[in-house]
């Protein structure tokens, strides 16, 4: 892309960082790998890559996998009934691509998909990346205000929403900050507190008063969008902006990761690699959302660059569904979070359904634990599971097992470097510190963001001018160079003095044979100025008392490291893509335990 193009997006996105790209190196005093043992000594690496990274567009690989698979199936979408080829598949894409031009839609516009996994998330999806225009990924548990700044932040022009779903009121949402719907023609919507958006385009057969229907927008390109449509194929680049992400916002505002067709392309395509797609038949059962990273890029990316067949169970994750749809349609690859794994493990149907199809997936999304990993290996016959770490800024994959790498280091690590990605491990004054050693893990390659839409200043708070995006992860690197996810920077608990990390102590829990899922936070001391507290959700039937946990902690791990506070629950506060919102865990807990009040010293 050339200068002047490359600050003409800039503009668009409001801000501009110099030298983007640049890849300055740092090298340290001593060689990161030791000359003799061929072990590192240092917490950096570079990730390996056979192959080079992949230069086109999302709509460029969208031709040519359809001219090269256009009988195989590309999804099936089982609640609906719904089965396309990559033929079928894509004349839908272009039909809808050329109705969004025929709207005024233009590449660099924004575009917001608003609603759960359904066939025109994804037609929606691809439309989009064909015209050049932003596809914002909005998520479906948001309630009007939180639709409202989404929409305001990053601009959009128009959004594509459900209905409803569940107890999710999508239109009367819409309604609420949109008054003018009421009154205003399809595609004429004025509204000053949101003065970009002017197109409504609404799923199902329901109409609804100032907006277009989802069908209609399908039927109304004609010859000259058709040939505009094929022009643009020949003009939009890789390195442009084509999806806004936001992060989950549990400090402050959400802020809109921004990322090109290179970033999410090429994700995809190496996270692909190494679990075999590219040579194998594969089939891949996708519960996490597609408003996420995990369900966008490593769910339905998929199917572009390795022409894998994709299958939605249901449009929202439901484990029954899950199973089914392994057992159904013989799938070779399961995605999950980790509570995800846990609710399939633990449905009281699991042995009636047939999963040895499986050979592979991905667990991701929040931290792994080991007795997890080791139950799905071997219950669900996912012998070559692989485990992923990530984060929407980098488009999100930048450590990922291999399917060969030793049991024991696929259940109790993160994996590697991605291929083209450097990672490195810091203190707290950013200097690399040796290997077993933990700090806050860095990345720099492909797949790091743009930036932040419209959000210069906390851009430049993650992302350095030498290119490294901090990820407020405290990690380590071991001597083979696998990663190791200790938490979260902010969810580390300070107890007097003490460093103590929430996922060493839930690693421990999990090993009591009565519990089935535990979450560890801290919550204020006055004396300390911190105290542990877990999170117990027990295996059904089972009954335990505080007393009898801490009793088998003790003698076992470290007197500091024993939750002060035990609390039995049923469910934790989760995200829509099962992240666990601990912020809210602390919330609650600091509350019950009649902590309000509390000043630690």
């Amino acid at each position: 892309m050339t200068r002047r193009l490359l600050i003409k997006y800039s503009r668009n996105l409001g801000w501009f960082v110099n030298n983007r790209y640049a890849q300055s190196r740092r090298h340290l005093s001593t060689d990161s790998v030791h000359e003799k043992t061929g072990k590192l000594d240092w917490s950096y690496v570079h990730g390996p890559a056979e192959r080079p990274l992949i230069g086109k567009t999302i709509g460029r690989l969208l031709d040519e996998t359809s001219d090269r698979c256009g009988d195989r199936t590309a999804y099936v979408f089982c609640r609906d009934g719904i089965r396309k080829n990559f033929t079928e598949f894509r004349n839908e894409v272009d039909r809808l691509a050329a109705g969004f031009l025929a709207l005024g839609l233009k590449p660099g516009d924004r575009v917001g998909m608003w609603g759960p996994n359904t066939e025109e998330w994804v037609l929606t999806q691809y439309a989009t990346a064909r015209v050049g225009i932003i596809l914002v990924n909005i998520n479906p548990a948001y309630q009007a205000k939180e639709l409202e700044f989404a929409l305001r932040k990053v601009g959009c022009k128009a959004i594509v929403a459900a209905s409803e779903f569940k107890t999710q009121d999508y239109y009367q949402m819409l309604f609420h900050i949109n008054h003018e719907l009421a009154f205003c023609k399809p595609g004429q919507l004025k509204n000053p507190h949101l003065p970009e958006l002017s197109i409504v385009i609404m799923l199902g057969k329901k109409k609804f008063p100032g907006t277009f229907a989802f069908d209609d927008v399908l039927s109304m390109g004609g010859s000259d969008e058709e040939k505009e449509l094929q022009r643009l194929q020949n003009k939009l680049q890789f390195d442009q902006p084509i999806n806004i992400q936001f992060t989950s916002g549990t400090t402050g505002q959400p802020k809109g990761a921004t990322l090109t067709h290179h970033n999410i392309v090429n994700n995809a395509y190496f996270v692909g690699l190494r679990m075999d797609y590219h040579r194998r038949d594969t089939r891949i059962c996708i519960s996490p959302p597609l408003y996420h990273c995990f369900g966008m890029v490593l769910g339905s990316l998929m199917s572009l660059v390795h022409g894998a067949t994709l299958i939605f169970p249901s449009p929202s994750f439901e484990p029954e569904a899950a199973l089914k749809a392994v057992h159904d349609e013989k799938c070779t690859a399961l995605y999950g979070t980790p509570t995800m794994f846990i609710d399939m493990l633990n449905h009281q149907n699991f042995s009636s359904y047939h999963l040895g199809s499986l050979y592979t997936g991905i667990m991701a999304g929040s931290p792994c634990p080991s007795v997890i990993m080791k139950q799905v290996v071997i219950n669900m016959h996912m012998k070559h599971l692989t485990v992923c770490y990530g984060t929407t800024e980098n488009s999100p994959v930048t450590l990922q097992s291999f399917m060969e790498s030793p049991f024991e280091k696929r259940v109790s690590s993160v994996g590697k470097a991605s291929a083209h990605v450097e990672l490195k491990v810091v203190n707290s004054e950013g200097d690399i510190v040796p290997v077993n050693t933990v700090g806050e893990l860095c990345t720099r390659g492909y797949a790091t963001m743009l930036g932040y839409w419209g959000d210069e200043d906390r851009t430049r708070e993650v992302v350095k001018p030498d290119g490294w995006y901090h990820t407020g992860d405290l990690a380590f690197l071991d001597e083979e160079g696998y990663g190791h996810i200790t938490g979260r920077l902010k969810d580390m608990v300070i107890r007097g003095g003490e460093n103590i990390y929430p996922l060493e102590v839930e690693e421990f829990l999990y090993t009591y044979p009565k519990i089935e899922d535990v979450q560890v936070i801290g919550v204020p001391d006055e004396r300390l100025g911190e105290e542990l507290c877990a999170w117990v959700r027990l295996h059904k039937g089972e009954t335990a008392t505080q007393e009898e946990i801490k009793e088998f902690c003790k003698g076992k791990i470290s007197h500091f490291k024993i939750p002060k506070y035990i609390m039995f629950v049923d469910s934790f506060p989760l995200t829509v893509t099962g992240k666990v919102q601990k912020f809210k865990m602390r919330e609650q807990s600091t509350k019950e335990l009649h902590l309000d009040h509390v000043i630690p010293h």
